[in-house]
């Protein structure tokens, strides 16, 4: 698991191992959201009859893990490219698992990209890349899972 992970630009050995060892099975999560929201990224709501207001994230959940994918999610602010370096970490992986890595790598540019145009905070951007990132993660362990067993 460890290892595919790393097929994701910005997800090295550390932040690879933290995430195994902070998340456990990633397969337990029934879909992406479960897992973006155990990892504290959803809306809080202050809700009294039928007024209700969404605000920012919750930070709720698991803290390390969510670091990790804030680090990564750096990396996604310049343009898609797979560099020396990730295409070694990659070349071990089955070909499912980079398909993965690279549309999560043009996805998370390119929506990099607009929210910069659209002028949001580049800390605001980046939580959004990395929940995204997250879903992206949840996707590579279900890959994972049937090779395991």
């Amino acid at each position: 698991m460890v290892e595919a992970l790393q097929a994701l630009r910005g997800v090295r050995l550390v932040a690879a191992a933290t995430l195994v060892a902070e998340l456990g099975d990633i397969t337990r999560f029934t879909n992406p959201r479960q897992l973006m929201a155990y990892l504290g990224w959803v809306p809080s709501e202050h809700s009294s009859g039928r007024t209700r207001h969404q605000g920012g994230i919750t930070k709720a959940g698991n803290g390390a893990a969510r670091r990790m994918l804030i680090e990564a999610a750096w990396s996604y602010r310049f343009p898609a490219r797979i560099s020396r370096e990730l295409l070694l970490r990659q070349e071990r992986q089955v070909k499912p698992i980079r398909d993965i890595a690279w549309k999560a790598q043009e996805r998370l540019c390119r929506r990099y990209r607009k929210l910069a145009r659209a002028g949001q905070q580049p800390t605001v951007i980046t939580a959004a890349i990395a929940r995204e990132l997250a879903g992206f993660i949840w996707a590579i362990a279900k890959q994972v899972q049937p090779m395991a067993t």
